[in-house]
């Protein structure tokens, strides 16, 4: 694998706790603070939110993969930097929310190229919800995902008061947010958290495949496919028609569109460029 550089339209920053990796058009990005179970602090959350941003506009990068080094995905906030110091003031949690985690799901959820999520172990907190708003999640057998906000007196984040009732409905999202209880992979994919779950020694191929048969598809399409969806959170049902409207028309426009039907009468395989 190539490792990504500022020649990607990609910020030129010295990646200290994340490895970004680009290969058959799939940029893998990986969180990089094992030895404390991959927790955000402020340089992880710049670095991710940074390359997110390169992501967006980097024609090199047609799929997002995002994964954790080491036994866990994501522990959440890093509470060791947040803690007040002797006799210090509490930090602005709000403030640290606004900075640090509202950007990063805001660019997974906005940004139209599919956004694949390799839970490796634990997803808590932050972790679990930075993993949810992700297009596709798959986990390993022995992963689990846990809204550990509550335990400390702490609301869900990151997403997690707008995304957990709308994939699992209100009473699995109240027990999730209000009890903090731990669910294994199974329980997430059953519950409808998680797309698939396979064993950990074959995670890490099978989300890259997954990634990768992606960024081969119209990735023009799924965009406009993310922002159909993103946009069903609001409207009502006229309106949603409307823009369905709107989004045929745009993608009956482009180019992927005209190779696939052209591949299509000619029986061939397409090969699509998300344009």
């Amino acid at each position: 694998m190539r490792l990504l550089g500022s020649a990607h339209s990609f910020p030129h920053m010295n990646h200290q706790h994340i490895q970004a990796e680009q290969r058959d058009g799939v940029l893998k990005l990986t969180l990089d603070r094992p030895d404390v179970l991959n927790s955000f602090n402020a340089r992880m959350a710049e670095e991710l939110l940074s390359a997110l941003r390169g992501a967006a506009t980097d024609e090199a990068t047609r799929a997002v993969l995002l994964t954790g080094f080491g036994r866990g995905f994501c522990a959440g906030q890093d509470l060791a930097e947040v803690m007040p110091g002797d006799g210090g003031a509490m930090a602005d949690l709000g403030e640290v929310v606004e900075r640090q985690y509202n950007p990063i799901v805001h660019a997974i959820r906005t940004t139209e190229k599919p956004f694949v999520c390799a839970v490796n172990g634990v997803a808590a907190g932050a972790g679990a919800n930075i993993a949810f708003a992700c297009d596709l999640v798959v986990a390993a057998e022995g992963a689990t995902f846990v809204q550990s906000f509550s335990k400390i007196g702490l609301i869900p984040d990151s997403g997690g008061t707008f995304m957990l009732p709308r994939i699992v409905g209100l009473q699995r999202a109240n027990a999730l947010a209000m009890l903090g209880e731990k669910i294994d992979a199974n329980r997430a994919k059953d519950w409808g958290l998680i797309y698939e779950v396979v064993p950990a020694a074959t995670l890490a191929d099978t989300s890259f495949d997954l990634a990768r048969r992606l960024a081969a598809m119209p990735t023009r399409a799924l965009g406009l496919i993310k922002r159909g969806f993103n946009a069903s959170a609001r409207n009502d049902l006229d309106a949603q028609l409307a823009l369905e409207v709107e989004l045929q028309r745009e993608a009956g426009q482009s180019a992927d569109y005209a190779e696939g039907v052209r591949a299509f009468v000619e029986k061939r395989k397409p090969r699509f460029l998300g344009r």
